[in-house]
């Protein structure tokens, strides 16, 4: 039996050249597409995918409170997510909010088909250094992990502020984000007003501009994508 996927990816081009990819393969097929979370929900019910292959970023969409709300549901859904998203940072995150695995978008196709195969065989994918570096922390003694630095700047916010943070950096205003996320206007502020107290930050200009540098820095944009006329898709750019 092939595995039925769903992809998540807001990106068209980049959405069809990842089912193409998979549908080449003899043990896959894409049985739907989307690039919102709401079109997603409809999908699921529509196709019944056995995976789900989700992007971290889908505009203002929050996919891990998505991940999250699909477990909470109880489903047996399996979930992959990939991501330009620093894996050091959100690896951890997506795996905490119910992904069985995470990889980079800028890691080689080949990657993406072991990272699926890996999650329907039962088995949590994440990179190797992300591995090592869990490995290393749960060989800690309760006294190292006791005396461990506090953690500071970027890795402090909650997945929340993260994802206000990024909209904060791709441009979006208050009204647009609390609107995005069903929040209020109020509710966004005090996260802003949190998110620059754990980064140290004075004003909101500073906020702004930090997190402008962050977006920039985090999210190129891809130069090639699929090239027309190719079986075989040789690696993944970041989007």
């Amino acid at each position: 039996m092939k595995t039925r996927i769903l992809i998540l990816e807001e990106h068209p081009l980049l959405r069809h050249g990842v089912r193409d990819y998979l549908n080449s393969q003899p043990d896959m097929i894409v049985c739907g597409e989307a690039d919102n979370i709401r079109d997603a929900r409809n999908k699921l019910a529509e196709c019944k995918p056995h995976l789900l292959v989700i992007a971290l970023r889908l505009g203002a969409g929050d996919s891990l409170e998505f991940v999250k709300a699909l477990k909470a549901e109880g489903t047996s859904l399996l979930i992959l997510v990939y991501s330009a998203f620093e894996e050091a940072i959100f690896a951890e995150r997506a795996l905490r909010a119910g992904a069985a695995g995470y990889m980079m978008k800028t890691a080689p196709a080949e990657e993406l088909l072991v990272a699926i195969r890996e999650v329907v065989a039962g088995n949590i994918y994440v990179s190797k250094d992300v591995a090592m570096r869990a490995f290393k922390k749960s060989m800690e003694s309760p006294a190292e992990q006791r005396s461990a630095r506090p953690t500071i700047g970027i890795e402090s916010l909650s997945d929340r502020e993260m994802h206000i943070f990024n909209l904060l950096g791709a441009g979006l205003p208050n009204r647009q984000i609390a609107h995005s996320l069903n929040l209020s206007v109020k509710t966004i502020e005090t996260h802003r007003e949190n998110i620059k107290h754990k980064l140290g930050l004075n004003s909101s200009r500073d906020l702004i501009e930090v997190a402008t540098k962050y977006v920039e820095l985090t999210f190129l944009p891809p130069k090639t994508l699929f090239a027309k006329g190719k079986k075989k898709v040789v690696r993944f750019p970041a989007a």
